[in-house]
Parts: structure tokens; sequence; C-alpha cells
């Protein structure tokens, strides 16, 4: 691995042969660009074969490569709240993947609470800019500018859930044209970076793609040897070389943060390999996607960390590199990456627990190269997994990374004091976090239109409500939405 030193202070310093274009700026622009169901080896650098995306590629080479990164859970709502907000889902209290039509969420979302990334930014000045997917919550209560966001731009839900495209709070297409879908997010992006002027912006584009349906332009279309979603990723790729060339064109390349990964693992587990499983689960497949860090001002060029790493890492990360403290009235699951940016290592041992949950069920728990999974009972799992994976467990079962990385061979029981010391460490972490249709001490609530009542993530268990609250629930939904379209937003 290829690794530098320097001294993080105010007054800059530059590697050799780059240009002081940020004298005017003393804190560097953020673009934080997450996929939506995009797999560890989806892209050229990380394995692809049938697929070619130079633009990330170029990140990638520029910048630091991670191996090791697990998003905090395998469906997007989730995901996409920790990365927001340094904790895990569970902890932050949106753990469900929201779906706007059911009746058991169309009024729950991130609790305007949650102290998100981008409120730190703003606390330091940022302008702030959403570009792409939210999934956290469709009411009012809960939408972006209520969490931070400046201006907003996209579809914010899935298509199937609703495919309405808004500018802020007015709707540009009442169905997105998704063969579109790039090049719109595109312009946007790059109209961003040439306005921002000498102002410092923090951008979250949050791609929808290559979460179903997909589509891709004429010009991409059959582009790939992938039928169309690999024309649509590559596609996705013009579209990172175009903000780039755009970050150029403006003289802020340099001192531009560029964070590229995705929400969580592929329907297909062929975009996974060589690791097993797919979105839905807590196999790596699942969990496990490219990460990559782009700062030609502080990283090394061709850097590749093997570092175990986390969703929950980005928000303590960004903080420390814009300078904002830490809020201290609330606890996180992260760790700032800056000491491997410096050369270093985590202050974290690597032994340090991992906890793999879907929905409100912990499945699995890592330590080191050791990965447990649990024991769990068809009750227990969210109504997405189905089938999927694990769906029936009566014995722990434990795979060691380092020698199996597709999780296939069982050595429980040759290693009975790793599987109790893992077990303990689930069941603390089951107190702190939750488990199914049990809160944990530690969770914080989730937001909701009705706080007074139960949380409930999954359709059948929607009896368990007290007496009146389905009906009252049902009854300002009819309020708010007096002909009730499944397309709202």
């Amino acid at each position: 691995m290829t690794r530098y030193l320097f001294i993080f202070v105010l007054s800059l310093v530059f590697l050799p042969g780059r240009a002081s274009i940020v004298e005017a700026r003393s804190l560097p622009n953020v673009i934080f660009l997450l996929t939506d169901d995009l797999g560890y080896s989806d892209i050229s650098c990380y394995g692809a074969k049938k697929v070619k995306t130079p633009h990330l590629d170029r990140l990638a080479a520029e910048g630091m490569m991670f191996t090791d990164f697990h998003t905090a859970a395998s469906i997007c709502s989730p995901s996409r709240a920790a990365f927001l907000t340094g904790a895990y889902p569970q902890r932050a209290g949106l753990y469900m993947g929201i779906n706007p039509n059911r009746r058991a969420h169309w009024y729950l979302g991130l609790h305007p609470d949650e102290i998100t990334i981008t409120e730190q930014f703003k606390q330091q000045g940022y302008t702030t800019h959403m570009v792409g997917k939210w999934h956290l919550g469709t009411e009012p209560e809960f939408l972006p500018r209520k969490q931070g966001f400046d201006t907003y731009y996209g579809m914010p839900c899935n298509f199937s859930h609703s495919p309405k495209f808004f500018d802020g709070d007015d709707e540009i297409f009442a169905k997105t044209p998704l063969d579109q879908l790039t090049r719109l997010y595109t312009e946007q992006v790059t109209k961003i970076i040439k306005e921002s002027g000498d102002e410092p912006f923090f951008l979250y584009y949050s791609h929808n793609f290559p979460h179903t349906p997909i589509a891709a332009s004429d010009d991409f279309k059959g582009s790939s040897e992938d039928g169309l979603r690999g024309d649509m990723i590559q596609e996705m790729d013009w579209g990172v070389g175009e903000m780039m060339k755009a970050l150029d064109e403006a003289g802020i390349a340099d001192n531009t943060i560029v964070i590229f990964t995705s929400d969580n693992g592929p329907t297909e587990n062929e975009y996974a390999e060589p690791y097993r499983g797919t979105k839905y689960v807590t196999f790596e497949g699942g969990h496990r996607v490219p990460f990559i860090l782009h700062w030609p001002a502080r990283i090394q060029e061709g850097s590749i960390s093997e570092a175990n790493i986390n969703a929950m890492d980005l928000f303590p990360t960004l903080s420390e590199i814009i300078e904002a403290p830490m809020p201290t009235d609330r606890t996180y699951d992260g760790e700032s990456l800056m000491p491997l940016l410096a050369g270093g290592d985590l202050k974290r041992e690597a032994s340090e627990p991992f906890y793999f949950y879907n929905c409100e069920n912990l499945q699995a728990v890592r330590s080191g190269e050791w990965k447990l999974h649990l024991p769990r009972s068809k009750e227990q799992l969210p109504f997405w997994q189905g089938k999927k994976g694990i769906s029936d467990l009566k014995q722990p079962v434990l795979f060691h990374l380092g020698n199996d990385r597709g999780e296939t061979t069982d050595v429980a029981a040759a290693n009975l004091e790793v599987v109790e010391e893992l077990l303990e460490l689930a069941g603390e972490a089951r107190s702190e976090l939750g488990e199914f249709m049990q809160r944990g001490i530690g969770q914080r609530p989730t937001g909701s239109l009705f706080p007074e009542y139960p949380v409930i993530s999954h359709e059948k268990d929607w009896g368990i409500l007290p007496e009146g609250a389905a009906a009252e629930i049902a009854a300002e939904k009819q309020n708010r939405y007096p002909v009730h379209s499944p397309q709202k937003r």
C-alpha cells in the first residue's frame, strides 16, 4: 500500500506539482456520490469485465480505493440513514425499508431531531445541495430540506413507489423519463459546480441506478457487453467524467473531495463476486461494496486500503475535515478515517465488532476476520428477505473471511471459544440496538407523525397497534390526500 504522512493544519500543504488553486478556500468542497444497488464487482477497478468505467477507475487510481468497506444495511432506507447520521440505522431509528404506499410506513421517516452530516456542513457555512433519491420519508416533515439541504433536485423514491421528479417543491415530471435520468442529474450536478463561485459546497448526489427499473439513453444503448444494465453503468460513469471535467474547469478539482460508493449490494450475485449473497441479505455480497475517496490535495495517488471501514465512518471523517465538532449529546458508531489518509492506522482495534442487522433482526457479528451468522426464525425476518440468504437457522454458523471470503465453510465446531465470544457480543448489541419486536436501550426514536404509537416495520404485525390507532392513522392520510394516489410524494 502506498501512503504518505501529512500534517492536517489550517495552512494548506499541497503535493509537489499541484497548483495552489484553492488558496481562496480554507475548506474543501465535498461531493458524496451514492449509487443504488451497485455491487462490489460492478465497476472495472473492482473487477468488472463486461463494462468499462474509465472515469471511476481514474478516481480510484488518483485517490484511495478501499477493499473492505461495508454498508450498514443491505437495503436502501436504513443504509442511507447510517451514512447521513453516523449511527447504525437501529440507533437512528430508521431501520426499515420505507415504502410510502404501505399503511405501516407512509407516516414514517428520519427523525427531524437527528443531526445529519449535512447539518454539520451548514454549521460551517457551506451551501448544501442534494441531487437524486432521498428514500427517508416522503411526508413534508421528513423531506431533505428539513435535514439541512438548501436545494433538492431529483426523484425522491424508488420508481415503483412514486415515479415523480421534483425541483425543490415543483413537480417537473409526473413520470420520470428513466432513459434521461443520468443526463438530468449530470446537468444539475455540473450546474451546481459551475455556480459555486468561491463558496464551499457539499453535494449529496444519490443516483437511483442501478436499482430497477433501469434505462439508458440512446447514446449508450448497446455500448457495453452486459446488456442494458451495463449500458446504464457506463452512462453513469460518463456522468462522473462530466462532473470531474466541471470541477477542473472551475479550478477546484484539487481541493474537492469526491466519495463514491453504493447503498448496498446488487440484486444478482454475479455483480457481488467474489463474495456470497446479494441485496436483502447479510452475507458479504449484501454489504461489501466499492468505496473510493478522491482528494488530490491530500491523498497520495494509487493508495489501496484493506482496512475494515463502514458507512458510519463518513460522518466523523467529514466532520473532522471541515472542523465541525462532533455533537456530544448522542452516541455515534463510526470513526474518522483521517489517520488512514495520513498513512497511519485507525484508532479502533481490528477486532472491534461490526453488527449485520436486517431491519430489527441481528443476523451476524464480525470481529476481525471472524464472522458469525446467528440463529434466527422466519418470524424475525424482514419481509424483503423472503427465502434469500439464511432464512431459518437453529445453530450459529462461523466463517473466517480471511480464508473463506465466499462464506462457504462452517468452522464453528473447531472454534467454540470464538463462537461464544461473538454470541456474547450479539447479546450486548441486542440490548443496545434492539431485536425483532424489542427496542434497545440505545435506540433513538423513529420519525413518525404518530410518535405515541409503536413503529411497525412489517405489515403482518399491524394488529399490535392499540385500539383505534389504525383508524386514526388512516384518517390522517385521508385528510392529507383526499383522493388517494399511490404516486403521492
